[in-house]
């Protein structure tokens, strides 16, 4: 009986084996809301830091930082609450069991496999690449545990491969975090009783939370990490936008001018006043020369869509809105500025792989202009026709920016300087509407070529591109079923074949920002036969 005794013995602890030695993730509670977060220090930011997560502290001052794509937080319950799952998730850490213990040298081409990792009471430092291969399992975990300060040299980079996520990987540290110049790093970093100091430059998927201790940025950039259960991000209901989708560049009580040679993809009108100034060879869609039905539903529903854009719940209010602009990552979520903004440089849009997912980004109590060649660049499913802009006041596009979705006005002007490409909309409810020299192009929402508010002469067209000058992207648009998986072809002036693409979609983008600024030609075939041919201009 003994030996079989033993057998069944030994095959019990070879079926609990793998769960006594797996490594699970600590339950993170509220904390895991926070980028940057300290139960008991200082968080400050001495040089501009893009970060997307909530930062705070349950004791002590936050200084320092600039717009922050989530919410910022000074003491109180909020904090509460994450201090306190903080400290569960660190005792959960801390009573994991090693299996595996490397030296405190870590990295220089070494590779971890999910498991639990203990370099005992050694300052432990990060250097060259260190590699984590997740074995294609999506939901491995690992867990350091570093007994004393740990550190990183200059470019140091932590690698995740085969489905490692980082929000799966788990430094915790008894002592100060040190991540120096430049260096990547992945997970989520919970030090014990030290501060954590993050370098110029340093890159971080995860998050940094101190038990007691400050948490200093210099210059960083840093985002919550995506996956573990992180709900999808959809942003609010799009605004119901009625007939107003149908036009480029409209406003409900005002001049409507063009000066200078413009191209526009919409109609264009305003429902009280003159438009004027447009070539009709330069705009594909109807030019409302003067008021009419058209242009009163126009004033209508956009007035109706600036209500209920006004009346959307604030999930992020952008603190700084005279800083707004250079390189802030926003998510999808409806965000406010109280005050004048204005936008300096570049504004990432990241839909995190939700194409559905829909942008607000409101000015109330103030005017919203930009600075020259500013953009708006859309990034990981972001799609123009999920983006809206409320604008309680005068709204201002200066030359050669690249802007993307709909602008809504109220009550104030609108000008889009010369050189400006915006895919979206420019509307006001009232206000003069001014451009010189831009280019303009409706995303298509409104059934496109096939409204009746398009005449004649454009439905007559088999394919419609936009825009043209073209940049980072160009629209194909195909109107008729008969002509699905046509060919696209682009030339350049020599003749040479550029891009071939096949169109199966009624709407199609290509990825353009490779092509050199000049002339272009463009072919599409269909059935064996030419059906369009035409120019192109790359600016």
């Amino acid at each position: 009986m003994k030996p079989n005794l033993l057998y069944a013995f030994g095959a019990i602890i070879t079926l609990l084996l793998p769960t006594l030695i797996s490594a699970q993730a600590p339950t993170m509670g509220t904390a895991a809301n926070f980028v940057l977060f300290s139960r008991n220090g200082a968080v400050t930011n001495d040089s501009p830091s893009i970060l997307t997560g909530n930062v705070g502290t349950n004791l002590g001052p936050v200084t320092g930082f600039g717009n922050v794509n989530g919410v910022m937080h000074n003491p109180d319950t909020v904090t509460g609450v994450a201090a306190a799952d903080l400290l569960i998730a660190y005792n959960q850490l801390n009573a994991a069991i090693p299996t595996q213990f490397p030296a405190p040298l870590l990295g220089n081409g070494q590779t971890l496999t999910p498991g639990i990792y203990s370099v005992g009471v050694q300052v432990t430092t990060l250097s060259g690449i260190l590699t984590m291969d997740g074995l294609g399992d999506a939901n491995s975990v690992f867990i350091i545990q570093i007994g004393a300060a740990f550190s990183s040299n200059a470019n140091a980079e932590v690698r995740l491969i085969n489905n490692a996520q980082a929000c799966n990987v788990f430094w915790k540290v008894e002592g100060m975090v040190n991540l120096a110049t430049n260096t990547t790093m992945k997970g989520n970093i919970v030090a014990n009783n030290g501060e954590i100091v993050l370098a110029v430059g340093t890159e971080l998927e995860g998050r940094a939370l101190s038990t007691t201790g400050a948490v200093t940025s210099h210059g960083i950039k840093s985002a919550m990490p995506l996956g573990c259960g992180v709900p999808v991000l959809t942003g609010p209901v799009a605004p119901n936008l009625g007939s107003v989708e149908c036009y480029a560049i409209f406003t409900g009580s005002g001049f409507n001018t063009n000066s200078g040679t413009s191209y526009v993809t919409g109609d264009v009108g305003t429902n009280v006043g003159i438009t004027s100034g447009y070539q009709v060879s330069n705009v594909n869609g109807m030019i409302h020369s003067a008021p009419d039905t058209s242009t009163a539903q126009a004033a209508s529903d956009l007035n109706a869509a600036r209500i209920y854009l006004s009346n959307l719940p604030i999930d992020i209010n952008l603190l700084f809105p005279a800083q707004f602009g250079n390189n802030l990552v926003l998510t999808p979520h409806t965000y406010n500025m109280n005050g004048a903004a204005v936008q300096t440089g570049t504004v990432y849009l990241n839909a995190q792989n939700n194409p559905a997912a829909v942008f607000v980004i409101k000015t109330t109590a103030g005017a919203f202009s930009t600075g020259t060649f500013a953009k708006v660049i859309l990034q990981n499913g972001a799609q123009a026709k999920n983006v809206y802009w409320l604008v309680d006041g005068a709204t201002g596009i200066a030359g050669f920016s690249e802007f993307k979705g709909t602008i809504v006005g109220h009550n104030g002007a609108l000008d889009l300087a010369g050189g400006v490409a915006l895919v979206g909309r420019a509307t006001t409810t009232s206000g003069a509407l001014t451009v010189d020299s831009v280019n303009v192009n409706i995303t298509p929402d409104c059934g496109f070529l096939a409204n009746t508010s398009f005449d004649a002469a454009t439905k007559s067209k088999t394919v419609t591109l936009y825009p043209n000058p073209f940049n980072e992207s160009l629209n194909i648009v195909i109107n008729g079923s008969e002509f699905s998986n046509a060919e696209f072809t682009i030339y350049d002036t020599l003749g040479r074949k550029m891009s071939t693409s096949t169109i199966t979609n009624q709407v199609t983008t290509l990825q353009t920002e490779n092509f050199p600024a000049g002339m272009y030609f463009y072919n599409v075939t269909a059935n064996g036969k030419t059906i369009q041919s035409g120019k192109l201009l790359a600016k």
